[in-house]
């Protein structure tokens, strides 16, 4: 009697698989982005039709032209990496922060009692504002930039992870505590893996927020920075060169929220 035997895997085979994968989920994903696409035809078609006058919105090709220059010259690149540095310092202690805040607030009625009227109070108030209360305090440099934006993405976080934290289910808990588990085991493997979901929405929040606020203390406050250098192209007239950095901070805020928006699928996948 003959022995059947499975074919055998062709070498590369599993690659070439997640190759394919990979290539149809990006044609798959290709209509979300259509209206990008067409936007930058209107665009193009609106400028060189002279519907729109060029200094008021300078032709696509131009700001492509302005961003290549800008990029050969190094300009973009240092601006660029001052500016990702003091956003990504001041979103990381306000995620940290917020985190901790949030949820201590959540589990200890004192703490919620102290810092929940703190809050509540700041949460409403536009964080430019305290631009030049920044300046007075920390002076121009990236001190000041970070600590604003900590403040004006941490309240988000705060709020995201408090109520996360409260919205555990209660037969969760009180079954944790049936079985014995202490109060500080009973935070750690029940209420935080409750909290992820919206804490990550939260922080999602404070990413949007962190573009918002790093540019506007960087127009006002900065001698570096992609606020700076549209604030100084601006002034100067150097129009398209200003689309191009305002077109690189628009494009690097939805770089990262997509990326983020993946690495957060990734952390929920447990709960599927």
């Amino acid at each position: 009697m003959t022995a059947i035997t499975e074919p055998a895997a062709q070498p590369g085979g599993n690659t070439l698989g997640s190759e394919r994968r990979s290539l149809a989920a990006i044609i798959a994903s290709l209509p979300r982005y259509l209206p990008l696409l067409l936007l930058a035809i209107g665009w193009e078609a609106l400028t060189r039709a002279g519907l729109i006058p060029a200094a008021a919105l300078p032709p696509l090709d131009t700001v492509a032209a302005a961003w290549f220059d800008l990029a050969t010259s190094g300009e973009l690149w240092s601006n660029g990496v001052a500016s990702i540095s003091r956003g990504a310092a001041g979103l990381a202690l306000a995620s940290l922060c917020g985190s901790l805040i949030g949820i201590l607030m959540a589990w200890y009625g004192p703490v919620r009692i102290a810092v929940n009227p703190i809050v509540q109070f700041f949460y409403p108030m536009p964080k430019s504002a305290l631009i030049p209360v920044m300046v007075l305090w920390l002076g121009f440099g990236d001190a000041s930039k970070i600590v604003l934006i900590f403040i004006g993405c941490m309240l988000p976080v705060t709020l995201s992870a408090f109520n996360g934290a409260r919205g555990t289910e209660e037969v969760l808990i009180w079954s944790a505590r049936a079985l014995g588990a202490s109060r500080r085991r009973l935070l750690w493997e029940v209420v935080l893996p409750s909290t992820l979901p919206e804490l990550l929405s939260g922080i999602r929040t404070a990413l949007a927020f962190a573009f918002v606020l790093l540019v506007a203390s960087e127009l006002i406050v900065a001698r570096s920075g992609f606020g700076y250098m549209i604030g100084w192209l601006g002034d100067g007239g150097v129009y398209d060169a200003m689309f191009a950095v305002v077109l690189t901070v628009a494009l690097l805020g939805f770089a990262a929220d997509r990326g983020y928006l993946m690495l957060m699928r990734r952390a929920l996948s447990w709960r599927e």
